[in-house]
């Protein structure tokens, strides 16, 4: 018989816990310069993919000029790098099981107290949006090859840094490396941090799991794992096929069929996306997880709806300025609001959700089915635009509008609740 087991914190006669008023107590708030640069090293990575996601659309113009490429060939061009991710997501949780977090997307949400997890793990993708909007500034005055070239720096600073930052301390956990356990959380949460409450936690839930079986990828899907498979997967697939790829892809394309001038249009989702991604750093961890995702959702439902209407009023011949302008506002309500909550949120919640003894696998199966979706999008956007540019906007609109039924029916608020807490609440556990 399955039951809900609660995972509370017992005194373990393995920890031994320093004298009272010995350690201070803030460990679960503590920002420490180790805390810092592993995030940092960690965020550089977010920056390159950043990078690489915003290339397509800056590059567009100049690729296909120089090169002589048509719809057909530049949609396989952009949708490489989709591919590319896809295919490192099928092994990198097997890799982050056996040689370390240190690479995996699930990093900063293991090192970081769970009071500021949120924000920090949001943070990634502030980054990543940085990374974005950089080169759509750039792609109004450099030329594709100096991209190129720029994109790379960020991958040779995180190459480097990963030698000076410490492991996750659930890793080490999970792997039986204790003294290390202990050294790691000193110096991430700092040396007068009361480090031992934490750290009983993460051993007593890892050992319980541990306890239960060695899993390979058929185990996820387990009833037990239902609840949280089925939201990583399903948000995944609702935030690629709500079109956020289509659009950050292709969005000097859809100017220009809205009669904008791309570099107006792009400029703008560039300077739009950084405070509303920063707006969600600050508010993950205030108004929670849910309420975030389904304010977003609502607001890029109406954005894919504004620009269907622009196209569809165009191909009525209505008047090209109203058009543009439909297209316009209806892309930078969109870039806005996904960068409010759909953008980031999701990652935070795939960090948290997963059990430790599943969290590879289960990271490996909800990042692949997020490059494969990105990927069928960035692919096929072109030939969907070609058939019914308002048709498609459309269909993506009644997919973000489903996402908010999705979030208020199966996804849990995990705003200021530990790892462990979330996982034990949303698992069933055998004795």
């Amino acid at each position: 018989m399955e039951e809900t087991r609660p995972l509370l914190v017992e005194r373990r006669p393995d920890i031994v816990e320093p004298a009272a008023g010995e350690y201070s107590s803030s460990s679960t708030t503590t920002t420490t310069a180790v805390l810092l640069l592993a995030t940092f090293v960690t965020f550089t990575g977010s920056f390159d993919s950043g990078c690489a996601s915003g290339y397509s659309s800056a590059a567009e113009s100049g690729i296909r000029e120089d090169l002589g490429l048509t719809t057909a060939q530049y949609s396989v061009f952009a949708s490489i790098f989709t591919f590319g991710a896809m295919l490192g997501a099928t092994v990198s949780g097997k890799i982050a099981d056996l040689i370390g977090r240190r690479k995996a997307s699930v990093y900063v949400a293991e090192i970081t107290p769970k009071k500021i997890r949120g924000g920090f793990t949001a943070a990634n993708m502030l980054v990543l949006c940085f990374g974005v909007s950089l080169m759509f500034f750039m792609g109004n005055v450099l030329t594709w090859r100096t991209m190129a070239i720029i994109g790379l720096v960020p991958c040779f600073v995180q190459s480097v840094g990963m030698f000076f930052i410490p492991e996750s301390p659930r890793w080490l956990a999970k792997i039986g490396r204790e003294k290390e356990l202990e050294n790691t959380l000193r110096r991430l949460r700092g040396k007068n941090a009361d480090i031992f409450s934490e750290m009983a936690e993460i051993k007593d839930y890892t050992e319980t799991f541990e306890q239960l079986s060695k899993t390979s990828i058929l185990n996820l899907f387990e009833r037990r794992y239902a609840h949280p498979l089925t939201i990583g997967v399903g948000i995944m697939l609702l935030q690629q096929f709500g079109g956020s790829n289509g659009i950050l892809y292709y969005a000097s394309s859809i100017f220009e069929a809205a009669g904008c001038s791309a570099s107006v249009g792009t400029t703008a989702m560039a300077i739009i996306q950084i405070p509303f991604t920063a707006l969600n750093v600050i508010l993950v961890d205030k108004s929670g997880r849910r309420p975030l995702l389904m304010v977003s959702a609502a607001g890029t439902c109406l954005g894919n709806i504004l620009v269907g209407l622009g196209f569809l009023f165009q191909g009525f011949q209505y008047s090209s300025e109203l058009c543009a302008i439909l297209v316009l506002s209806g892309i930078l309500i969109y870039m806005a609001s996904y960068s409010a909550g759909m953008n980031a949120t999701p990652y935070t919640l795939m960090s948290e959700i997963f059990p430790v003894n599943i969290r590879g696998s289960a990271g490996s199966l909800v990042i692949f089915t997020n490059w494969f979706t990105a990927w069928i999008v960035s692919y096929s956007f072109n030939f969907l635009f070609d058939w019914s540019p308002p048709g498609v906007f459309f269909i993506f609109a009644a997919i973000c509008g489903s996402t908010i039924l999705f979030v208020a029916k199966l996804v849990p608020e995990t705003k200021g609740r530990s790892l462990e807490e979330i996982q034990a609440s949303m698992t069933h556990l055998l004795q």
